[in-house]
């Protein structure tokens, strides 16, 4: 068995794994109500908010069926909001070419995919790359764009704590029959909604056409 939680194959095995995707839908919900207040417009970050959705969806599927199959269901969605997100914060937070920012991402695809091949830290060790990606944007937006650097800064800490649960998993079952992994889902929904919200928020003004830093190159008035 993969989790704590789940001691059998029947489909209600792992009803706290399973209810906890939940997390995900009303994160996904939350957003979409913010998306709407802010104006409708904002399609990538629409596309993002369907794919948060379907995280949950998908995750909830196979913490109940637990086949190979049902496993794609929920590393799929997962592997598109990271790339998906990472592709648009080059673009949106770094105001970097389509041309730049997809190679870059492709780059930064091929790196985390050979790290999903690590068979180490109860499989968390394939999100080590996404954690470097967020710690890195919320370092390099942390003046230029003080609120997003802080949003991804806060949405790394979470995603770090949240790893930590997903790593410890296994370990604790002795002591936890229930496990960790729940937890590893309700945080990281709260690292989806604070991504999705950096996203939202961010808007293009005029002092943020160059990236953070190419701007910490441009000579100030005295």
């Amino acid at each position: 068995m993969d989790y704590c939680e789940r001691q059998t194959s029947a489909f209600w095995a792992e009803p706290a794994n399973a209810l906890s995707n939940f997390a995900f839908v009303i994160a996904a919900a939350s957003a979409f109500l913010l998306w709407r207040r802010r104006g409708g417009a904002d399609y990538p970050a629409l596309a993002l908010i369907i794919v948060t959705a379907s995280v949950g969806v998908g995750s909830f599927i196979f913490h109940t069926v637990a086949t190979r199959d049902a496993m794609l269901l929920d590393v799929v969605p997962i592997a598109i909001f990271i790339y998906s997100y990472f592709l648009l914060a080059l673009r949106r937070y770094f105001r970097l070419s389509i041309i730049w920012a997809t190679a870059i991402t492709l780059g930064f695809a091929a790196g985390s995919s050979f790290a999903t091949t690590v068979d180490a830290l109860n499989g968390s060790v394939g999100y080590l790359p996404a954690l470097a990606a967020l710690a890195i944007f919320a370092a390099l937006l942390w003046t230029s764009r003080r609120e997003t650097g802080r949003t991804l800064a806060a949405a790394a800490l979470l995603f770090a704590i949240s790893l930590v649960f997903r790593t410890i998993d296994r370990v604790i079952c002795p002591a936890v029959p229930l496990g960790a992994h729940v937890l590893w889902h309700m945080l990281n929904a709260c690292v989806l909604w604070l991504l999705l919200r950096a996203a939202i928020f961010a808007t293009a003004r005029r002092d943020d056409q160059a990236s953070p830093i190419q701007n910490a190159k441009e000579p100030t008035a005295a």
